[in-house]
């Protein structure tokens, strides 16, 4: 009987003792690391480059000017049901849900309403992205490469720095 206690005991004990293999002990009255979280992701997508890399319709990993006219093309057809060739701003934000993500992802109609109409026609969701397409085509080879439609944060861990210099 007092072996079969003993060994229940160590076999609830062993999980336990497993788990702290890999600790450093802290001496007694000193603090001990703080807890550790997630880390900030140092690489980061646009929502309207992501929507660029979605209009890659050869497969080749890169998107020209064509490809996301094309694109740009099929989007606005698919919330331009009623045919009128524009969109108000509520039609829109609804492009801009389905296509971008989020109905006050970038651009906004404001900026893309060149001529200041309330309506935004294809051919000025075109000049927007032609806009955005000479932005981010880094190299100017006339492809958006899936490494151009990243976007490299620079300050991924500010409250690190802070830390860092508050410690004696």
């Amino acid at each position: 009987m007092r072996t079969a206690i003993l060994l229940a005991f160590a076999l609830i004990a062993a999980p336990a003792a497993a788990q702290d293999l890999g600790r450093v002990p802290v001496p007694l009255g000193t603090k001990g690391p703080g807890p550790v979280g997630p880390v900030a992701p140092s690489l980061v997508v646009e929502p309207v480059a992501m929507m660029i890399a979605a209009c890659d319709a050869d497969g080749d990993g890169r998107v020209s000017r064509d490809e996301l006219h094309r694109c740009l093309a099929r989007s606005f057809a698919a919330i331009d049901t009623g045919k009128t060739g524009a969109l108000g701003y509520i039609a829109f934000a609804d492009w801009a849900e389905k296509w971008l993500g989020d109905r006050t992802a970038l651009p906004s109609p404001f900026e893309t309403d060149a001529d200041g109409d309330n309506k935004i026609t294809l051919a000025e969701l075109d000049a927007k992205f032609d806009s955005i397409f000479a932005r981010l085509d880094k190299d100017k080879d006339g492809f958006l490469t899936r490494a151009e439609l990243l976007t490299i944060r620079a300050n991924i861990a500010p409250d690190f720095e802070r830390r860092k210099k508050a410690k004696p």
